[in-house]
């Protein structure tokens, strides 16, 4: 049975599309579900060293949770600790599963994102966006306080000031703004150019040194968490672990042979 995540691998990418463009790719638990399972599987698959995280359609990315799965709501009898069940096992966890897997995800931006979509995108590891895609923290237009990481995430993709005129006057940010302050990377044209450049770029990661790629992740998601030594102790054990790769004898020969490296991700 679909859950409304569509996922295939290509040459080593998996992607990983939100496939329910008539109701604007909100998510539901079980599309959640699938997302979470999905990039747990690409974290320990070695053939899989990229992925792409995108969605159907010319319009919308994610719309945010789908509110007529049950599942995606408190209950009516407001039981205590409902909301924040709810939270931790299905938005926060697909933001956290985004940020932890092992290997580089790249957000190709078709359309808008709103709420915890938005929190999905910013959670992705490089963002490339079509021209007219929108991001819209619009948890305070419904009343809500900010959920799925959107705080968390915000703080550390753009200047303080401007994370709280998004969430305190839940303002849109058009793709050529935030490529502007550096929250997204690319903007293109269209949506074919975003197809081809999210491709090109993660065929440039999946023939990349896979293990180091995924210690250089993990230290640059904790680097702002932590302090100097906690860092420093952080970047000494994956710089251990990532010396014995075949991959660094791989680099070492290539650079002393005077040719371009041939990384297989091990």
């Amino acid at each position: 049975m679909s859950t409304g995540l569509t996922a295939r691998t290509d040459a080593g990418v998996r992607w990983l599309v939100l496939d329910r463009p008539e109701v604007g790719n909100s998510v539901t638990r079980a599309m959640q579900r699938d997302l979470i399972d999905n990039l747990a599987a690409a974290s320990s698959d070695p053939d899989i060293r990229a992925v792409v995280f995108t969605a159907s359609g010319e319009r919308h990315f994610c719309t945010g949770p789908n509110l007529r799965d049950p599942n995606m709501r408190p209950s009516q009898e407001r039981i205590a600790g409902d909301a924040a069940r709810i939270l931790r096992t299905g938005s926060q966890a697909v933001v956290a599963a985004l940020l932890d897997c092992d290997k580089p995800v790249i957000c190709a931006l078709n359309g808008v994102a709103a709420g915890v979509g938005a929190s999905m995108v910013l959670a992705c590891d490089l963002i490339i966006a079509v021209q007219d895609a929108r991001l819209i923290e619009l948890f305070v237009r419904r009343g809500l306080a900010p959920d799925g990481g959107a705080a968390y995430l915000l703080t550390r993709k753009v200047p303080f000031n401007v994370a709280k005129r998004l969430i305190l006057f839940g303002e849109e940010l058009t793709a050529t703004e935030a490529h502007r302050i550096g929250l997204v990377n690319e903007v293109v044209a269209d949506h074919r150019e975003l197809d081809a450049l999210s491709a090109e770029w993660a065929q440039r990661l999946a023939g990349g040194p896979t293990r180091a790629i995924a210690a250089a992740k993990a230290m640059l998601n904790q680097a702002l968490d932590v302090d100097r030594a906690a860092a420093f102790q952080t970047e000494a054990l994956l710089v251990e672990q990532v010396a014995g790769t075949d991959d660094v004898a791989e680099g070492v020969a290539a650079f002393t042979e005077k040719r371009d490296p041939r990384f297989l991700g091990r």
